[in-house]
């Protein structure tokens, strides 16, 4: 199996509106950038599709390090959240979970491949989190009215 860096990152504009998300997928010495822009959701959402999108992008089942600064991404498979949302089918002990459309979107492209989830610190001195940073805001800037 290929092995693939993927780092991901969400904006949003006030929180819920105008959102982007962004990642870059790098094997050996390719390196892909995508983005896309939503016009009314929220930051959490945009980490979650930053990193289905970055999945679809794969053709083949890989060994991929996830790079994120989203504790809410990094946390639900690092922490095993995900997994028992899944054994109680899709329930959790209190409340609702957020997201579950994404959230279950995310389960099945994991599927498909080998991830380790790797939290980096946001907004510091990680340059290729910071470059899907100011790729997710560009989004947001180009695409909405604010």
């Amino acid at each position: 199996m290929k092995k693939i860096d993927i780092y991901t990152d969400g904006a949003c504009s006030c929180n819920p509106g105008p959102g982007g998300w962004a990642a870059i997928l790098i094997f050996g010495q390719y390196k892909k950038e995508i983005s896309g822009f939503c016009e009314n959701t929220t930051n959490n959402r945009m980490e979650l599709l930053a990193v289905i999108n970055a999945l679809q992008a794969l053709k083949e089942s890989c060994i991929i390090n996830l790079y994120t600064d989203s504790q809410y991404v990094a946390g639900a498979f690092n922490n095993g959240w995900l997994e028992n949302w899944e054994n109680k089918n899709w329930t959790k002990s209190r409340g609702e979970i957020k997201n579950l459309d994404l959230w279950k979107k995310l389960s099945e492209e994991c599927k498909k491949h080998n991830i380790t989830f790797i939290r980096v610190k946001g907004h510091s001195d990680n340059e290729l989190n910071n470059r899907c940073d100011q790729l997710a805001r560009k989004e947001i800037e180009k695409n909405a009215n604010i």
